[in-house]
């Protein structure tokens, strides 16, 4: 047989193009590309949101970049709890790694979505009397995170109350029907409110567009003051809750550290809650399973008067509760 050796040079000056090019497959196993993970953000608010922010600043601070080394899927219901469920379902659908919620309605609808995805409560009530764990130290199932449960709290933000406004008989509570923490802390709040001689009123309210009936039922009742517990609901509408109070000349007291338009304020951080909901995230998808994870609670609580509140409903806050406040708002 014979060869053209013209043609065997060409062959053999192309195959060598190729291979410097690297068009031939190596023989070696292809590297898989990392995959990012992705987490939901599930919420009853709306944007601009200081606690979202505050969960991206805690994944900021162990190495995470949003968009390059993480992903974040948002979902906001807007005020509206009806709208969770469905929600929930589209990240259950995008098949995110990980589900942020707040309160007991967004947790909720996302265990109810998912009993495989891991949800990390931000801050939540009683997640055990609300049956989202079994129990704090060993949570079980999909669900854990941080809680604000806290004994005696509630029956101390109704003393403060009584100390500093002593004229006060008649307190309202906003609820959120369906609610099982909120259930039992109303129970808690009625409790301590007889021994403190209070008469504790309950409104419930569904949607940010029907505080303004609660309100008015506030005013035909004639309420002397505002509890307001640290549910997603009343966290994240403060602004326009106290712009109803003020305006009904209500003082209110708050649990969450960050409601500083309240007259007093005794609880935790829920900012830095969300922070720390960071970690859980980080734990998670370093392949902890959230049923080993011990639900946190939290313990260390602040007591906050906010003076120019009470210049402006007329009150005059006694030295024994400002001789005792962590910090005064002048």
């Amino acid at each position: 047989m014979r060869f053209d050796c013209h043609v065997v040079l060409r062959v053999m000056a192309m195959t060598g193009l190729v291979l410097a090019l690297g068009l031939v497959p190596s023989t070696g196993a292809a590297q898989p590309a990392t995959k990012m993970p992705r987490v939901g953000v599930l919420r009853l608010g709306s944007p601009p949101d200081p606690y979202v922010d505050a969960f991206r600043r805690g994944l900021r601070d162990l190495g995470y970049v949003e968009g390059q080394t993480i992903a974040l899927e948002y979902r906001w219901a807007e005020g509206k709890a009806t709208r969770l469920p469905a929600l929930a379902a589209e990240q259950v659908q995008l098949k995110v790694d990980v589900i942020v919620t707040q309160g007991e309605e967004a947790t909720r609808a996302a265990k109810e979505a998912t009993s495989t995805i891991p949800i990390v409560m931000a801050s939540s009530g009683d997640p055990v009397v609300s049956g989202l764990v079994k129990s704090l130290a060993r949570p079980g199932g999909n669900v854990t995170g941080l809680s604000t449960l806290a004994p005696e709290i509630i029956k101390k933000q109704l003393q403060l109350l009584k100390e500093a406004v002593p004229r006060v008989s008649r307190v309202a509570i906003l609820s959120i029907p369906g609610n099982l923490a909120l259930v039992q802390s109303v129970k808690e709040a009625q409790g301590a409110a007889q021994t403190l001689g209070l008469t504790i009123q309950v409104h419930e309210v569904r949607a940010i567009d029907e505080l303004g009936s609660a309100f008015d039922a506030m005013k035909r009742e004639h309420a002397d003051a505002l509890f307001l517990f640290a549910d997603a609901f009343t966290v994240n509408y403060q602004k326009p809750i106290f712009d109803l109070a003020t305006s009904r000349r209500l003082p209110t007291t708050c649990a969450s550290l960050e409601s500083t338009a309240c007259l007093l304020i005794y609880g935790t951080s829920r900012l830095e809650m969300f922070r720390l909901a960071a970690t859980y995230v980080d734990k998670i998808l370093k392949g902890a399973k959230p049923a080993d994870l011990p639900v946190e609670q939290a313990t260390k609580f602040e007591l906050i008067v906010n003076a120019r509140t009470a210049k402006a409903l007329g009150i005059t806050i006694p030295r024994s509760i400002l001789g005792r406040a962590d910090r005064i708002i002048q």
